[in-house]
């Protein structure tokens, strides 16, 4: 590696978010702030308001008559508001505080806060409100990585009603302005209020961040105290309104499926080029931009509830596409970004980041997702638009992704500052043999063969829609002679389950790894193979009882508390589940739901992007990660996805059919899904006691049992 630490490569420690008060996090699209609970921001934890991936307030703090405020209670009304219920120091000789603060503050890009004190006490009391602030201006890798250093010139400034921030560097500057509904004695990076305060009387001040980009302002669109910028209340609410109505009698389930809406709404990103294409954040607060595996999964699992996900998702990514050869952001004709940083850029378009393309999966997903969407919508003309797309990314799988040609899709970096791996397992030791070993690149990882497999069949299924029999063909006989290699060279004889890949001499990296959950999910796996991986995965030292580990603890470089080599991760969960469910192995596929959503009971309904691999025996409650996203796209979407798992709902509109047999969790007794919209009909699916009713399929034919797992095992001419 070279001496500048890459944001790319993970190899940098991060900074963990919590500390004794903890943490508390609003979000608001490319905007987000961490604070304590009493609502400081505090300069020497990972704490601010963050714009474009800049921290635009660095602190953030109050006094009440010189003491810190004692944070009593966090109410959170929506992902981007919250009130702070606080108090300020007992009087001499008293046991009790007079003072009683309400902090309300919304985000997006930018912040409104009201400060609302008031005395509760007998007497009148003097007042003094202080708060001290400062932007730093810092990327958000320098923040995560706790490696802040300020650069570029530097000024703060006072004047009355107002503080300001500038910054240049890059040739580009930035202006952060607070303002003041109230006169206050200012200076820089100070503002203090006096007053006093008779019995029962309050006092009040609104305080305002804005930004400016090279003399542009940028439009603070939070839902303020005025009412003034409704923007996110309305998309909220409109997100809310296209989602499917749950009702069961599983109160953890419902639970876990409104806080998956809240969370998923938002982290939608909005594009002023597109405001139209909402496109997922992957999660908050390290990955509020749009990564490429990340928003491909997590539309997949969302298509139950809003394809218009999809849409945003596949349409940005298109934009994006690779078109020149790249070796320092690994760039390639066809290939699917991992990944778009603002930094400093000098723009809210998402055009204006930089992009780093570093990932060997996103662009068979990019296919994958394109043949989904059309298995829902067959009139949806997107997919047709987004063909000559697909196209391209198949290209990029067939020469740039099979760097031998040998048929598998491989990684290596072409830049040291690079991912040294390039799957969604992509911290620097992810790629471990069952001995600890490291295996070398290039690396063909299971599922990344899984997902080439499943854009394959979608290939080949728009070649059999359009009567293009020699296109249908040739992209059906690719997928089967993949799926018989991979079940040939990947099965690990003795261990029951896949290798985790093959390493640059084609050896099978023996290491147990959930990994083999997205294979049964693609399809790939032989049927007789899938029962003895579904064993495996739900074996003891594999299965802790809350989820299933990223890396079985009968490895050698098991460890429950790393990223990737043994922790559980729900978006992971939930994508097994779905496989074994699509092999018909619904009491495995139902098992690791009930510890996903007992893990989620432990937190109200959330979902971590991931939590420490501990056993259930070991410790009764999920750990935490300390460094774990939250709210995280694909965990928002997991209870999505095992939703979808357990109506084990599989549309082939293009042919008129819906496949649907559900199999409810053993604790739950009924569950009625109303609004699934499939080929221009809206179903409501109601499971009772047994049975099973279905409405409003009109014209589609209902189809009992699963979709065939094996659609090509012969060859089998197109339709027509």
């Amino acid at each position: 590696m070279t001496s500048d630490p890459s944001p790319f490569a993970g190899t940098t420690a991060v900074a963990p978010l919590g500390h004794a008060e903890g943490t508390v996090t609003l979000v608001a699209g490319q905007a987000f702030a961490l604070s304590g609970r009493s609502g400081d921001m505090r300069a020497d934890l990972p704490n601010g308001l963050f714009v474009l991936d800049t921290r635009i307030l660095s602190r953030w703090e109050l006094l009440l008559n010189g003491h810190r405020v004692e944070p009593l209670a966090v109410e959170l009304d929506t992902p981007f508001s919250a009130r702070f219920a606080g108090r300020g120091a007992p009087d001499a000789g008293h046991a009790d505080a007079s003072l009683v603060l309400f902090r309300s503050r919304y985000v997006g890009l930018g912040m409104q806060e009201r400060l609302r004190i008031t005395n509760h006490g007998a007497d009148t009391v003097p007042l003094l409100v202080e708060l001290s602030c400062d932007v730093d201006f810092a990327d958000l890798f320098a923040v995560k990585e706790s490696r802040v250093e300020r650069r570029g010139r530097h000024r703060a400034d006072a004047e009355p009603g107002r503080l300001r921030f500038t910054h240049d560097a890059d040739r580009v500057t930035k202006v952060v302005t607070i303002s003041l509904s109230e006169d206050a004695e200012v200076e820089p990076g100070r503002a203090a209020w006096r007053a006093s305060l008779a019995p029962g009387a309050s006092w009040e001040v609104v305080i305002e961040v804005t930004v400016e980009l090279d003399g542009v302002p940028i439009v603070p669109h939070f839902a303020g105290l005025d009412g003034a910028h409704p923007e996110p209340t309305r998309r909220l609410e409109e997100w809310h309104a296209r989602l499917p109505q749950i009702e069961t009698d599983h109160a953890g389930f419902a639970q876990t499926i409104e806080r998956s809406a809240n969370d998923l709404g938002a982290l939608r990103i909005f594009d002023p080029d597109h405001p139209e294409l909402p496109i997922l954040a992957a999660g908050a607060p390290w990955f509020m931009t749009v990564f490429g595996r990340d928003s491909l999964l997590t539309a997949w699992m969302t298509l139950i509830a809003d394809p218009s996900l999809a849409h945003g998702v596949l349409e940005t990514l298109a934009r994006f596409q690779g078109e020149d050869e790249d070796p320092r952001t690994e760039e390639q004709p066809g290939r699917i970004l991992h990944e778009m940083r603002f930094g400093q850029a000098g723009g809210l378009a998402l055009g204006g980041g930089d992009i780093y393309y570093g990932t060997v999966d996103a662009t068979p997903l990019f296919v994958m997702l394109l043949g989904e969407l059309r298995r829902w919508d067959p009139d949806d003309e997107m997919a047709d638009r987004l063909l000559p797309h697909a196209d391209r990314a198949l290209e990029w799988i067939e020469h740039h992704g099979d760097r031998d040609g040998d048929g598998y899709v491989e990684y290596e970096r072409s830049d040291e500052r690079g991912l040294a791996n390039q799957g969604w397992k992509d911290s620097w030791d992810a790629i471990r043999f069952a001995d600890g070993t490291f295996a070398r690149t290039p690396i063909a990882l299971c599922e990344a063969q899984g997902y080439v497999y499943a854009a394959y069949l979608a290939r080949a299924h728009f070649a059999e829609e359009m009567g293009d029999v020699a296109g249908h063909d040739r992209w059906a006989e690719k997928a089967r002679t993949l799926r018989r290699r991979f079940n040939e060279d990947f099965w690990l004889e003795e261990q029951g389950t896949f290798a985790l890949a093959l390493d640059a001499d084609k050896r099978p990296v023996d290491a147990v790894c959930s990994n083999v959950g997205h294979c049964l999910w693609t399809g790939i796996v032989d049927p007789e193979l899938a029962p003895l991986v579904a064993d495996r995965l739900l074996a003891p030292d594999s299965f802790s009882g809350f989820g299933v580990r990223t890396m079985a603890a009968s490895m050698a470089a098991y460890n429950p508390v790393s990223y990737h080599n043994g922790s559980v991760w729900p978006h992971d969960n939930a994508i097994a589940a779905a496989g074994l469910a699509r092999y018909g192995m619904v009491d495995h596929a139902n098992r690791i739901i009930e510890g996903q959503l007992a893990a989620a009971g432990h937190q109200r309904g959330a979902l971590p992007e991931l939590f420490a691999g501990f056993s259930i025996d070991e410790l009764g409650v999920p750990a935490g990660y300390p460094t774990s996203c939250s709210p995280q796209a694909w965990a928002a979407a997991a209870p999505l996805l095992w939703l979808r798992a357990m109506l084990r709902l599989d549309p082939q509109a293009v042919q008129g059919r819906v496949w649907l047999e559900p199999t409810l969790l053993d604790s739950m007794a009924r569950l009625r899904v109303e609004g699934i919209r499939v080929a221009g009909c809206t179903l409501t699916v109601t499971v009772e006691g047994g049975e099973v009713e279905v409405a409003g399929a009109d014209g589609l034919e209902v189809m009992p049992g699963a979709r065939p797992v094996l659609p090509l095992a012969a060859p089998a001419p197109p339709s027509r």
